[in-house]
């Protein structure tokens, strides 16, 4: 008997389990309202039903299960293409959930056709048509209008208030004799969130009575009495009699509790997305660490220069002042830099290194202090600058003489105050930085020339350590020697060969132009092109001997053979890049220098073979 009720009984009855998403049983109103056969519901999950409105049917079983019953009309499903939004009723029996569905469009209209019909059979030949419908609706549904904690109110067709419940009043702030009559539109629903004007014909409240269609916003903004937006979402359904389109009624929602939610959520996920770029961006520069070819603990040598430059380290190391590293090109003013990193109390983080030759100059502030997204043209999403990523560590900022004028005053302002801003952001962000930067000018010359802010030389000078070149340490070249035939032999996995004295006569003989860098290339191509188990530097005495005949000659005479010209124009160029390191574009570049186009001068170093790279 029971089983025969719930199958004939005259509205849409669906048992779930709200648990497990699970149809278990449907009657057969059921059936044809969701215009499928009870086998085929009972296969489909409840969130396939309601696939439009998850959200919201999350949010309607949560209340269920905490009340016990609950009523709704903001779920829908969608038939043939079609959107029918349903009431429902919703009772908790043990874990599962009875919905009672009816189709919110008919469920309207069969009410307000026998209100008509009970009026007319009253003798109420001349009442006011419009009105007299809502007051009716209020007045027999006024115990249901009260309890929902929705919002309720309705208008006519002139977008007039005819009645207003309990909940929008709270809500907006409005007393119903302040609504009532009146275009609530011009009241509640006035403006956009930005302030600008809400035209009457784009609002969908009006736009139900007009085209007859239901009408969901889920993003909008009711204004109460006191001016202030309040985020709601709602559904205004079109009335109709016999017909004719007569208002609409608009049941919404404040939804600030959710946008607040919306609103931490999202900020959080911004600070987790923040958080994995700098974890994945100091990863990167820790396995540039690990693959680096040196000892961050020592550095190679015995002579003089290197045991001074070593108690430097060792006293400056502890302390958070920052470092001007000074040295020619090769001199390996990383190696120290990192050196001071690893016996500082920041080396738990990595050391972060800014190469500022690199980087153009319309992105230095970019890539210094990083940006928001939309900043400017290519920036699509929040970047982290190199400042915030060495927040607790130390920044490395190599060839800080490239650094253009224009920006110089801000890396001051983060150096004195240790605070800045992202590009296109005004929240200054604090940071803790310690900065170590190296150059291979004379940045004096550069201050007097007006091209280096003098108040930033001495923010960055406070502890200078010069880096030798090597023809000032030719005591430690053996040492140096061995240290690279041994690494190269393990990278190309070859049997170490030797250098007799004689050889390393020749290297020693040797000015070193390039420094530690070019000893470096030189060993790595002898050991390659060696046949024995000997490495031989015999050329670098010819090349020697070749400069010393060439300035003996030239004191001599005032011709020179053809070779001779050739040996000078190169020695002429190596000699501009070293001035330019290595620059061959722009004012400052070699090309300038030489007073030859750039396409020119590298033409020229192709034919000579010669690397600009060696004097970078």
């Amino acid at each position: 008997m029971l089983n025969q009720l719930f199958l004939n009984a005259p509205t849409a009855m669906l048992l779930i389990d709200p648990i497990n998403d699970q149809v278990l049983a449907v009657n057969q109103l059921a059936e044809k309202t969701f215009g499928l056969n009870e086998r085929d519901l009972r296969q489909k999950k409840v969130t396939q039903l309601f696939q439009s409105c998850i959200d919201k049917l999350h949010l309607f079983t949560q209340q269920v299960l905490t009340q016990g019953s609950a009523w709704s009309s903001d779920l829908s499903i969608d038939i043939e293409h079609k959107t029918i939004y349903l009431g429902i009723n919703a009772t908790q029996l043990e874990c599962n959930i009875l919905l009672s569905c009816e189709d919110n469009h008919i469920t309207f209209k069969r009410h307000f056709n026998a209100i008509i019909e009970s009026n007319y059979q009253s003798g109420f030949f001349h009442w006011n048509k419009d009105e007299t419908i809502f007051e009716q609706i209020e007045r027999q549904n006024q115990l249901l209008l009260t309890a929902v904690g929705d919002g309720i109110y309705g208008v006519d067709s002139q977008g007039k208030t005819t009645f207003v419940n309990a909940a929008a009043e709270q809500i907006l702030g409005w007393t119903k004799p302040e609504l009532m009559g009146k275009k609530i539109h011009d009241i509640i629903h006035h403006s956009h969130l930005n302030g600008s004007h809400y035209e009457v014909h784009t609002c969908p409240i009006y736009e139900a009575f007009n085209d007859g269609a239901v009408h969901s916003v889920d993003n909008e903004v009711f204004w109460s009495k006191t001016n202030k937006p309040i985020p709601v979402e709602y559904t205004s359904t079109p009335l109709t009699e016999e017909g004719s389109l007569i208002g609409a009624v608009v049941i919404f929602r404040d939804i600030t509790e959710r946008k607040r939610t919306q609103d931490k959520l999202l900020t959080a996920l911004k600070e987790v997305d923040a958080l994995k770029q700098r974890l994945e961006m100091e990863n990167a520069y820790l396995l540039e660490e690990i693959n680096a070819d040196f000892n961050h603990q020592y550095m190679i040598g015995k002579s003089i220069k290197i045991k001074h430059m070593m108690n430097q380290i060792e006293l400056v190391a502890p302390t958070n002042a920052n470092v001007l590293i000074v040295g020619e090109s090769g001199t390996g003013k990383e190696l120290i830099a990192r050196s001071i990193h690893e016996a500082s109390q920041r080396k738990i983080r990595p050391l972060i290194r800014v190469n500022c030759a690199a980087i153009p100059s319309e992105l230095f502030e970019s890539e210094f202090f990083g940006h928001v997204k939309g900043a400017f043209s290519g920036a699509i999403t929040d970047r982290i600058g190199r400042f915030e990523l060495a927040d607790g560590a130390t920044l490395f900022l190599d060839e800080v003489g490239e650094i253009p004028l224009q920006l110089q005053g801000k890396l001051l302002r983060v150096l004195q105050e240790q605070q800045f801003e992202r590009v296109g952001e005004s929240k200054t962000r604090h940071v803790d930085v310690r900065v170590i930067a190296a150059t291979n000018r004379d940045l004096k010359k550069l201050v007097e020339k007006n091209k280096f802010r003098e108040d930033l030389y001495f923010r960055l000078n406070v502890f200078p350590i010069k880096s030798p070149p090597l023809r000032e340490r030719i005591d430690d070249l053996p040492l140096l020697v061995k240290h690279f035939i041994d690494k190269i032999c393990l990278q190309l996995n070859q049997s170490t060969p030797k250098v007799p004295l004689s050889q390393m006569q020749y290297l020693q003989d040797y000015a070193w132009p390039g420094n530690i860098r070019e000893l470096e290339n030189i060993i790595e191509r002898q050991v390659i092109l060696s046949k024995s188990n000997k490495l031989s530097f015999d050329f670098l005495g010819r090349e020697t001997n070749i400069e010393s005949r060439t300035v003996s000659r030239n004191l001599n005479t005032n011709v020179i053979s053809a070779i001779q010209h050739k040996q000078l124009e190169k020695s002429n160029l190596e000699q501009a890049l070293r001035d330019c390191n290595g620059k061959i574009y722009g004012e400052d570049g070699a090309a300038a220098l030489l007073g030859l186009k750039p396409t020119t001068l590298s033409s020229k170093l192709k034919k000579y073979a010669i690397n600009r790279l060696v004097f970078v």
